[in-house]
């Protein structure tokens, strides 16, 4: 069914209790993860680490949420939400109580891996849980206000971890990130799981959900962009001078909290391609203005044209991605979609670390738009491809 037929149908409540207990949950382990952004690499510093150590820790942490997508989306249609959801936030929130005994780096790297399989496990079976309680109809208004979770704690985590460790020190750091996990973990308790229809679990083994592949291949070129973005803006900004550059991360969380929910409305009215289009060209011309800023001014317009375009693609894409989706295929969608968010994440950090080098921040920005264009590229042929075959099927079912 598409969004514009379900425009049609009488309006199912959103705002239930499931809905309302998995915001809270991904709120609370968002907070717990984005406290620990800031301050890792602070961490890796004071165990002697290099700069180039900090890149390898969140290089593995990625890299390892990843992998176990895939096999946790399957796990989620096979074995049900609520074992893999609370399997997840265990060991996400195991992981960063045992932080606080890495004494060297290599061992650093040992917990964060473990701790990306608990984020991506638990992480994937979160997405999953709210694609289930989400009305058709309102998907995009639902995923959008989903979405608004990750963006509060993008405005108050990563200031409250610097908070903690400035003011207290890195063991109750991690025992707030542990504790904060736990909550997540005990709002996902109280939560009433939908089960699989009779006769939908099929235990036939298959990790990447084809239907996908529109969705995917759009936010994992798109979240090339991203990985750049959030690597090296920092020391792209100390280059040129500014040092107050965390006034760009609020302004734009700020810029995305305000544009999910009208997105998300505008894509269940209108369509993708009304959010979607829009949204990309914004992205697009962030990372044009980023390469050439000079000025604390020019940075705040990067963060309102990325904070725009974040806000309208991600969501939407996400939503797409279970969109029409039968329940115990679920998982493996959303395992396909995130593994590709993910991957193009790690791609745009490690490859944009390359390109810096060769020739400079300035330049790797301006080189990270064409990824970008790529998006909206595989974004319009993949959608037309998808018409015409409706289109074909259409006209043999006339027949």
């Amino acid at each position: 069914m598409s969004i514009q037929d379900q425009t049609n149908l009488p309006r199912e409540k959103l705002w239930t209790r499931n809905f309302v207990l998995i915001c809270f949950s991904n709120l609370a382990s968002f907070i717990s993860l984005q406290i620990l952004l800031p301050t890792i690499p602070v961490y890796v510093d004071f165990l002697g680490g290099k700069k180039s150590d900090v890149g390898l820790v969140f290089g593995f942490f990625t890299i390892s949420a990843g992998l176990i997508r895939p096999l946790v989306g399957k796990g989620l249609d096979i074995w049900g939400r609520r074992s893999i959801y609370f399997l997840g936030l265990g060991v996400f929130a195991l992981s960063c109580l045992v932080y606080q005994w890495a004494q060297t780096v290599m061992i650093l790297l040992v917990i964060r891996f473990i701790h990306g399989f608990g984020w991506g496990a638990s992480s994937t079976a979160a997405a999953t849980v709210v694609s289930d309680l989400i009305p058709e109809q309102r998907l995009g208004e639902g995923m959008g206000y989903f979405g608004l979770t990750s963006t509060v704690s993008m405005a108050v985590a990563p200031a409250l971890g610097l908070y903690i460790i400035g003011w207290f020190n890195f063991n109750v750091l991690f025992i707030s990130a542990a504790l904060l996990a736990v909550v997540a973990l005990i709002f996902g308790a109280l939560i009433h799981y939908q089960q699989a229809p009779a006769g939908q679990v099929s235990s036939q083994v298959v990790f990447i959900e084809k239907s996908t592949l529109r969705p995917s291949l759009t936010i994992f070129f798109f979240a090339t962009s991203y990985g750049s973005l959030i690597s090296f803006l920092v020391l792209y900004a100390a280059q040129k001078g500014i040092e107050n550059i965390g006034i760009f991360f609020t302004v734009f969380a700020i810029v995305i909290a305000v544009i999910r929910p009208i997105a998300g409305i505008l894509l269940d009215r209108k369509g993708y391609d009304v959010v979607v289009i829009p949204g990309t060209i914004a992205i697009f011309a962030a990372m044009l203005v980023l390469s050439r800023a000079e000025q604390l001014w020019m940075f705040l317009w990067v963060a309102v044209l990325y904070g725009i375009g974040f806000g309208s693609v991600q969501p939407s894409m996400q939503a797409m991605a279970v969109n029409n989706i039968p329940f115990h295929r679920r998982g493996a969608a959303n395992g396909t979609f995130f593994s590709a968010f993910d991957l193009g994440i790690a791609l745009g950090a490690v490859f944009g670390g390359m390109i810096s080098e060769a020739v400079g921040y300035a330049d790797m920005f301006m080189l990270a738009s064409v990824p970008v264009g790529l998006s909206l590229v595989f974004y319009w042929v993949l959608g037309r491809k998808g018409k015409e075959k409706e289109a074909v099927k259409l006209r043999h079912s006339v027949k």
